[in-house]
């Protein structure tokens, strides 16, 4: 693995409300691990691969938390529906589409080139039902560099018939695809039951077997729209909310996989204290939550109750990959969500939307997100030079202008563990 000195300005979050500030320094990476950032280059670290991007501004690399690839070809359209019908009508036939894997090598490999020109480094991404169509995808994502979690989707339920195994299939086919996963190296798999309306708890039993078997993450929904918990309360009647659903099946965190639950919109105080007591991360997807009229989730006060959370792009109710965007987005969600409610510290900040986008989602891969000694060496350079102004502004006015005014094109150059990929 190179061993790499980077020449920039350099911001990362040291927690959810401080940046880091380096201008004109040095970040050293050595054999994929951050070492530290220097005013000037140390002598032991003189032979090192010089990478000059002088009067950029370097970040770590952002995390995308949750997104859907294979709805890829469908963003942006049929946004005035809410959830269930949009999911009915309109989501379920598209992804029904990737039982051919023509169509699912074109469309997945359309995503894969976007995901690349973005400042994502790292996501966790729903696929299909489709093992085979699954690996294909998983084959292109290790070829990228790019380092992912990738779930081939479970659904037994409560589904159209050409997009719902029986449970035995449902099953037989997961574990199947895990077995052929062992050979990646940058992208792994992870458990994704879709959502529980769309499981039996048949299939919820078996997977959470296989999850403590394996300890392999897991990735949901929880508490997305109105309609979908009120749904899961007819259905688990005895589950007091929608995370308690999931938690009696033990796939609900607290026993080693991480688990990851997209959205969490319409929390009660319950959700709340299972989140943070099982270490269970929230993916908070802000353009999707307005754009199928879900509501805004109530980041601040997740964060203020000690709860992990990042940003997720959920491509296709998401319109962008780009989490940039959704930095921006979730910043301005919570300032809707606060005039709405009178509450003023319910707003985020930049640099809380900051931590969120690096730090925050990156702890769900580990040591991920942060210029920190012994932080893995994941790098985007951006260059802002574009973004035309009279003044001069500092590495922290610039990040939040990137947010606002930034472009896929502002993406220089990127790194996964020391590692360049663009």
């Amino acid at each position: 693995m190179e061993n790499l000195v980077l020449h920039g300005d350099f911001v990362y979050s040291k927690s959810s409300d401080d940046l880091a500030i380096y201008e004109d320094s040095y970040l050293i990476i050595e054999n994929g691990l951050v070492q530290g950032i220097y005013p000037k280059i140390p002598p032991e670290f003189a032979g090192f691969a010089f990478h000059d991007f002088v009067g950029k501004l370097i970040t770590p690399g952002f995390v995308d938390l949750h997104t859907h690839a294979a709805q890829y070809s469908i963003k942006g359209i049929q946004m005035d529906l809410e959830l269930l019908p949009w999911l009915n009508n309109y989501v379920f036939k598209e992804e029904s589409k990737f039982a051919d894997e023509e169509y699912g090598a074109k469309v997945y490999g359309y995503f894969t080139d976007e995901l690349l020109k973005s400042s994502t480094t790292r996501a966790v991404i729903f696929a299909s039902i489709h093992s085979k169509t699954t690996l294909n995808f998983m084959d292109m994502l290790e070829k990228s560099g790019l380092k992912c979690y990738v779930g081939k989707v479970n659904m037994d339920r409560n589904s159209p018939d050409y997009l719902c195994e029986t449970t035995a299939d449902s099953v037989k086919s997961t574990k199947e695809w895990i077995e052929r996963c062992s050979a990646y190296k940058n992208t792994r798999p992870i458990l994704t039951p879709r959502f529980f309306p769309s499981c039996s708890e048949e299939l919820l039993t078996e997977l959470s077997k296989i999850h403590g078997e394996t300890n392999l993450p897991v990735q949901s929904h929880l508490s997305e729209n109105l309609s979908e918990v009120a749904w899961v309360k007819e259905l688990c009647s005895d589950a007091k909310t929608y995370s308690e659903a999931y938690h009696k099946f033990g796939l609900f965190g607290g026993r080693g996989g991480k688990v990851v639950m997209a959205h969490c919109v319409h929390l009660e105080d319950r959700d709340i204290e299972l989140l943070k007591e099982n270490q269970v991360f929230v993916a908070h997807c802000p353009l999707s939550n307005m754009n199928l009229t879900s509501g805004v989730s109530p980041i601040k006060k997740l964060l203020k109750a000690g709860v992990k959370v990042g940003i997720g792009t959920d491509v296709a109710a998401g319109e962008s990959l780009s989490v940039t965007e959704n930095c921006k987005a979730a910043i301005q969600a919570s300032k809707l969500r606060s005039h709405f409610l009178g509450d003023k510290f319910d707003q985020l900040t930049a640099k809380e939307a900051f931590f969120l986008a690096t730090l925050g989602g990156g702890e769900f891969f580990g040591k991920v997100g942060s210029f920190e000694k012994g932080y893995e060496g994941d790098v985007v350079v951006f260059d802002d030079e574009n973004l035309k102004s009279g003044r001069k502004f500092s590495p922290a006015e610039r990040l939040e202008r990137l947010f606002y005014t930034g472009t896929y094109s502002n993406v220089f150059a990127k790194y996964v563990s020391g590692k360049k990929i663009k």
